[in-house]
């Protein structure tokens, strides 16, 4: 049974980071990579790291060769999703427009993620209007 994804800590979450940007890897180049983004971790560490996220159920372990290889048993979207759920319920009551609202007058966007994000609310207003004209029909009859 999967943990939460809040029970993730910092160190854990950069390793698991490391499955999902790198793909299937042994405790060796799991931290090499963390010593290449600037963490220096000993080889004992990160395999502490490795055997409480398959404990946990967030990555799973091929034991069939020499070494063991490490693979990210969840997806970043799953847990992405989880974390900010979690985060809109602590800091926002669970509403999503204040969180929204917030990033975009705080952070800066590429003109690509604008564009995204502007064809996002065409597409949730269209949503909108076909789901309150249903709503009208149903309302008359």
């Amino acid at each position: 049974m999967l943990s939460p994804e809040s029970d993730l800590g910092t160190a854990e979450l950069e390793v698991l980071k490391t499955l999902w940007d790198e793909g299937p890897a042994t405790v060796r180049e799991v931290m090499n990579h963390l010593h290449e983004r600037g963490r220096k971790v000993a080889y004992t560490t990160v395999l502490t790291f490795l055997t409480r996220l398959e404990q946990k159920g967030y990555v799973t372990s091929d034991k069939s060769g020499m070494a063991y290889v490490y693979r990210a048993k969840v997806t970043r979207e799953k847990v992405s999703k989880s974390r900010l759920r979690s985060l809109l319920a602590e800091l926002y009551d669970g509403a999503a427009a204040p969180l929204v609202l917030q990033l975009v007058r705080d952070e800066r966007f590429t003109r690509e993620e604008l564009d995204q994000l502007q064809g996002l609310i065409e597409e949730l207003d269209v949503k909108s209007r076909r789901g309150k004209s249903r709503s009208a029909r149903r309302t008359r009859r």
